[in-house]
């Protein structure tokens, strides 16, 4: 039974990082070109406290800094969310430092093409992205959203550069701090959500993973996983300070232990019954990521049926659906509204 939303969001994951290297502007300005509704920037802080749009505060594999000698000295082990971290962080730049370096392809084996543009892109700041969707948003006529994720929040707080008053100010700045602005951030952790509900209408997103638990319940001691907050009960407590959840799409639609996709459960349906938005993350186009189902050939970087696996989530009625390959989304959704397919 099709249970297609009536306002189904395109969030363009870190930009059309299936195009260009994630979390540049160039993959954002692709990605809104390409019909996005939300551009997502990840967001770190920098030791001046700065915020930027980086996946990981640890940025070696998505940079050039290990080309840059003079920043030898900064490369450690850290401690983040419990796991131990080697590379370069951002906490330790400042912002002109970083600005000396270039994003670089994350996934270079899967996808090439994007390697040509390494070298070439500064990280950019969250001002930046903002500035950004909202100027295309004036030259196209249509809002642009933007989708932040506050990455390892209780980590940046126990440092002294909590992610949350920066995040608030700048949107206060661009006039973005209302429950109407087309702004949603989100979190996999609960405490800065619920802090972040005190603080501002903003619409907030919970963010779960189909594995493990958010590390602030790991350090309060609370054996509460991510499965625990999709029950009935874990959504109701979620729709008591969030608009909505962002959902592994693994915990919408199980896949067997070989890769094939098994029943889909009720989460959609009960997050809905809560009153909570549901967009589902991260879909992808090439095989690696696909289930056994919708792959196509053995290359695991060769490009498979990802309008299947649309067709799939769209009809269970997700509200939303992050991706890194945002015209994919966008002609998906277009054939299932206009009941092209």
């Amino acid at each position: 039974m099709t249970h297609l939303s009536s306002n189904l969001l395109v969030i363009a994951h870190r930009g059309a990082s299936g195009y260009r290297p994630e979390h540049t502007l160039a993959a954002y300005r692709l990605a809104i070109r390409m019909g996005a509704d939300y551009i997502e920037p990840d967001l770190v802080a920098t030791r001046d406290g700065v915020l930027v749009a980086r996946h990981e505060n640890e940025i070696s594999g998505t940079t050039d800094v290990a080309r840059h000698p003079e920043f030898a000295d900064r490369h450690t082990t850290k401690a983040i969310d419990g796991v131990a971290v080697t590379g370069w962080f951002t906490e330790d730049f400042t912002l002109a430092e970083l600005r000396t370096l270039r994003a670089a392809e994350r996934l270079p084996a899967v996808r090439p093409k994007n390697v040509l543009f390494d070298g070439r892109l500064e990280i950019p700041t969250f001002d930046e992205v903002v500035e950004l969707a909202l100027a295309e948003g004036r030259r196209l006529g249509r809002p642009i959203g933007v989708y932040p994720e506050t990455k390892h929040p209780s980590y940046f707080a126990s440092i002294g550069l909590s992610l949350e008053e920066p995040l608030l100010t700048a949107l206060r700045r661009h006039g973005l701090d209302g429950r109407d602005a087309p702004v949603l951030i989100q979190s996999f952790e609960t405490g800065n959500l619920r802090k972040l509900a005190r603080m501002t209408d903003v619409r907030l997103i919970q963010l779960l993973d189909s594995r493990g638990r958010p590390w602030d319940h790991t350090v309060a001691g609370d054996a509460r996983g991510y499965r625990d907050l999709a029950t009935p009960a874990g959504l109701a407590g979620i729709a008591g300070y969030a608009h909505g959840i962002g959902p592994d799409k693994n915990l919408l639609v199980p896949r067997s232990a070989t890769g094939r996709l098994l029943a889909a459960n009720s989460v959609v349906h009960n997050a809905h019954e809560a009153g909570l938005a549901v967009h589902a993350w991260t879909f992808r186009a090439e095989n690696r990521f696909l289930p056994l189902d919708f792959r196509v050939g053995t290359d695991p970087h060769a490009r498979g049926d990802i309008a299947a696996e649309f067709d799939l989530f769209l009809r269970l009625g997700v509200d939303g659906v992050f991706t890194d390959h945002p015209d994919t989304a966008v002609a998906a959704r277009a054939g299932l509204l206009s009941g092209a397919s």
